[in-house]
């Protein structure tokens, strides 16, 4: 069938009551495969009046569609009518509904993921409630109206019955039970509404329990981890918020319900990937251009590793690479089975690093050929320590594992029930490290517990040490400075936000990031903040302090380079995607990866 001479029906892609979606060839553009989605509406309603509101709301949602330009909104090519039926090209999606995702496995999704789609929902829920010149709340957002693209994206489908805001209007109950909140029924649109229906979407991803079958506003009485004890406590606490009763009670906007997520639940590197061709770097002013840049094939997101002449790396493309520090020239890589974001350590003639493959992988630092790998029952993302002989580093099944050096044998497992990302730190005689439950631990070399703290939420920052103090930061939106002997608190920083950050310590100041967008100065004595600097973005990577300048990444792309005591920008460099990696410096030359897929050589 061929629709106004240009489009021709290929599928049918969707059906409903009034009409139905078909995937389309647009040939304006014969020497290449253009496709749309075509959605038909067919106005045979017997009541003229029905007939003509059925026709104004696809005329609104045309026009609707035209205003708004997102990423995550199917972009609108034309709009016509012909006799009975009206029509609309829109942009097309190739992917499938969040719907037929969950009904195409009998497992629970993993709540990585069902957590990275609710922080792009967020993003754009908080871009129709802020649209200028009027807001707009699509009061619609169920499973089936959000698709998930080719690249792994959410794209949010069917405006039909969103709505423009105008303050204190009301109107008819337009909405699916079980997503829709009380007020909706009562004809109330707020950004509530779709707060509310995004709760409802995330608990039946969660639980697998549609809430089209149970009694109205009962989420309550099946809470998730009841469900899914796979799903966090931090991560049950914002979907209830959002599920409140009364509108009041749920998060005020979309960017606060984001914030929350974030804080609630660290996403693992492995998420949120990006395969597009990396962009080039942005030099401003007062930054010195690269001295040399390599590219990977997926993102780099874990910290390097300097020792005699090569710099080594971990990344997403599940390889080590060890390169010239002079040229960035390739020497050797190394594959495992997973992405690899835990820093390297290098022991003599061998280099150990943990990956998501659920091992420790030792290999050679001259040719990267493996000496043995040891195997946990987790993904490995803390980075390993190496210590009177042995290895000690952390995994997502729970343990502190102690593994010997030479023979690659457990010495010890020390069991905190939940994921350690945290890298262990060996002082004297003690190993100190944190969990993702909040917990702090202090243990002895026997893998005994001398002391151990708890923090509200959980500690994915690796501690360090300075003047008899550990110090480290939490997703609770605290730095600690604990007494290195006896785990008592010797004071707390108050942050912005929660925070992942490793803190670094230097002229007695204390220097750490946070989800909040800023660089925090805080004085090691009083603990008072001497000065903050804001990033455009949170602040996932730790700094580094060189020669009187501090160097971090934020996820905004930018390395930052900063004057340590007044935190007055001197330059910042900007890559082609976030950077939650730490730099490190060697004779005068900065390293550090990006998301971007590559590595660069910076003068500091």
């Amino acid at each position: 069938m061929m629709l106004s001479n240009r489009y021709l029906i290929q599928q049918s892609i969707g059906s409903g009551g009034m009409g139905a979606v078909y995937r389309a060839r647009d040939l304006h553009f014969p020497s290449v495969t253009k496709l749309v989605a075509v959605k038909e509406m067919v106005h045979r309603a017997r009541d003229p009046q029905l007939r003509e509101t059925v026709l104004r709301n696809f005329e609104r949602e045309a026009n609707l569609l035209a205003t708004l330009s997102h990423p995550a909104i199917p972009r609108i090519y034309d709009y016509f009518s012909h006799g009975e039926r009206s029509y609309l090209i829109l942009e097309y999606v190739q992917g499938k509904d969040l719907e037929k995702i969950l009904n195409s496995t009998s497992e629970f999704l993993p709540q990585d993921l069902v957590v990275r789609w609710a922080i792009e929902l967020c993003d754009v829920l908080q871009y129709l409630h802020t649209h200028s010149p009027e807001p707009v709340i699509f009061r619609d957002l169920k499973p089936s109206n959000v698709m998930v693209n080719e690249h792994n994206h959410i794209i949010l489908v069917d405006f039909g019955i969103a709505k423009t805001l105008q303050a204190g209007a009301r109107g008819t109950m337009i909405g699916t039970e079980g997503y829709s909140p009380p007020e909706q029924y009562r004809g109330e649109a707020t950004a509530q509404v779709d707060i509310y229906a995004l709760g409802a979407t995330l608990h039946h991803l969660l639980t697998r329990r549609d809430p089209r079958l149970e009694p109205p506003f009962s989420f309550g009485e099946r809470p998730i981890h009841q469900i899914n004890p796979q799903v966090s406590p931090d991560v049950e606490a914002v979907v209830t918020r959002a599920l409140q009763y009364e509108s009041a009670d749920r998060f005020l906007s979309a960017l606060d319900m984001k914030d929350a997520l974030l804080a609630a639940h660290v996403v693992p590197a492995s998420q949120n990937r990006s395969t597009s061709p990396a962009a080039p770097p942005v030099i401003h002013a007062n930054a010195a251009r690269p001295v040399w840049i390599f590219s990977c094939e997926d993102e780099i997101r874990g910290t390097a590793r300097i020792d005699r002449g090569a710099v080594y790396f971990g990344s997403y493309d599940h390889c080590l690479y060890a390169l010239s520090v002079e040229s960035g020239k390739l020497l050797w890589k190394y594959e495992s089975d997973g992405g690899i974001v835990s820093r390297p350590a290098v022991f003599g003639d061998l280099i150990c690093f943990g990956s998501e493959d659920y091992r420790l992988h030792v290999a050679a630092t001259r040719s990267g050929s493996v000496s043995w790998t040891y195997y946990t029952k987790g993904p490995v993302r803390s980075s390993p320590e190496i210590a009177h002989g042995h290895i000690f580093f952390g995994s997502d099944d729970g343990f502190l594992h102690a593994v010997n050096l030479s023979t690659g044998r457990g010495t010890w497992q020390t069991d905190t029930s939940f994921p350690i990302r945290s890298s262990p730190l060996v002082e004297s005689d003690s190993i100190y490290f944190g969990n993702e439950e909040g917990e702090f631990y202090c243990l002895d070399f026997r893998g005994t517990p001398r002391w151990r703290y708890k923090a509200r939420r959980a500690i994915t920052s690796s501690p360090v040490f300075w003047d008899n103090l550990i110090y480290f930061s939490s997703l609770d939106a605290n730095l600690y400075a604990l007494d290195a002997k006896s785990g008592w608190v010797s004071w707390r920083f108050r942050l912005g936000k929660g925070s992942i950050c490793t803190p670094c310590v230097s002229d007695g100041l204390l220097f750490a990031g946070a989800a909040d967008g800023n660089l925090y100065a805080v004085d090691t004595e009083t603990s008072r903040e001497v000065w903050r600097f804001t990033t455009g973005n949170q602040v996932s990577g730790s700094p580094l302090v060189y020669q009187g300048a501090l160097y971090c990444g934020s996820i905004d792309g930018c390395l930052y380079c900063l004057e340590s005591h007044s935190g007055k920008l001197v330059w910042k460099f900007e890559t082609g995607g976030p950077i939650t990696a730490t730099p490190i410096v060697q004779d005068g030359i900065l390293y550090f990866g990006s998301t971007d897929h590559q590595f660069y050589a910076l003068p500091a």
